[in-house]
């Protein structure tokens, strides 16, 4: 059996001929992988291949040549890109909003109610504005995430008086997770949650506050987050559904 030398470099992709186009696959090596895998990511990006400590890159490349089909049919399941451009639309928390450019505009981003339905305004230069509407939308989302993570944390106090505080909050365009806690009591979120339905927002800081108890998933774990929130398992079932389709946007 060949082994790893770290001394030689691999590459860190393979291209792979996906229906007449190349696809870039990346290429990790996990030393607590037991097997080689292929994956696309639900929560967006490409295609990845993992190959175990002791694995070979050549086997790594045979292993993606024989599950090349069913990476395609996978990559047809995958959410198209939805650019932020001028007549496109994005959610804002749940609802579908008319993207409108006015150069001529004063400010970055403003929400207009119409009878035709919402819309955000975004002035400026053309070239900005993907960056000031992706801008404008991390603002709402921390927004919303400090009211909700301040709400359940008085919550949690009543309950259990020797819970901590959160030591601070941080928004992130994560891939893998929608938030987290650290050991230190930092909390983390994506901010592609406030394109989803505000109770699926609510259910992720809950989620989090109830590690501040809580450092696993254990029973006890989902009591407090039950207790919290309770209709948790409407919004996991909800992102399971959807989530992957936030990460599209942008």
């Amino acid at each position: 059996m060949r082994f790893f030398n770290p001394a030689r470099a691999e590459p860190d992709h393979i291209v792979l001929d996906i229906d007449g186009r190349d696809v870039r696959v990346e290429v990790r090596r996990n030393a607590r992988a037991r097997r080689y895998s292929l994956r696309l990511p639900a929560a967006g990006g490409g295609p990845v291949l993992t190959i175990p400590e002791r694995g070979t890159f050549r086997t790594a490349q045979r292993f993606a040549e024989d599950h090349r089909g069913w990476l395609a049919e996978r990559m047809k399941t995958m959410p198209a890109a939805r650019p932020f451009l001028a007549g496109g639309t994005v959610p804002l928390r749940g609802v579908p909003h008319f993207i409108e450019h006015r150069p001529a505009g004063r400010g970055t981003v403003l929400v207009v109610d119409e009878e035709a339905g919402p819309k955000l305004v975004v002035a400026g230069d053309g070239p900005h504005l993907p960056r000031r509407l992706t801008d404008f939308l991390k603002k709402e989302a921390r927004a919303d995430l400090a009211e909700a993570v301040e709400r359940h944390v008085g919550a949690l106090a009543l309950a259990h008086p020797s819970a901590r505080r959160p030591t601070g909050l941080v928004i992130r365009d994560t891939r893998s997770r929608w938030g987290s806690c650290t050991a230190q009591g930092k909390l983390n979120f994506s901010w592609r949650l406030v394109l989803a339905p505000a109770f699926v927002l609510d259910y992720v800081a809950a989620h989090e506050v109830a590690h501040l108890v809580e450092m696993n998933h254990s029973a006890r774990f989902w009591n407090v987050t039950n207790a919290l929130f309770p209709e948790t398992e409407h919004a996991r079932d909800w992102l399971r559904r959807y989530g992957s389709d936030l990460h599209s946007y942008g």
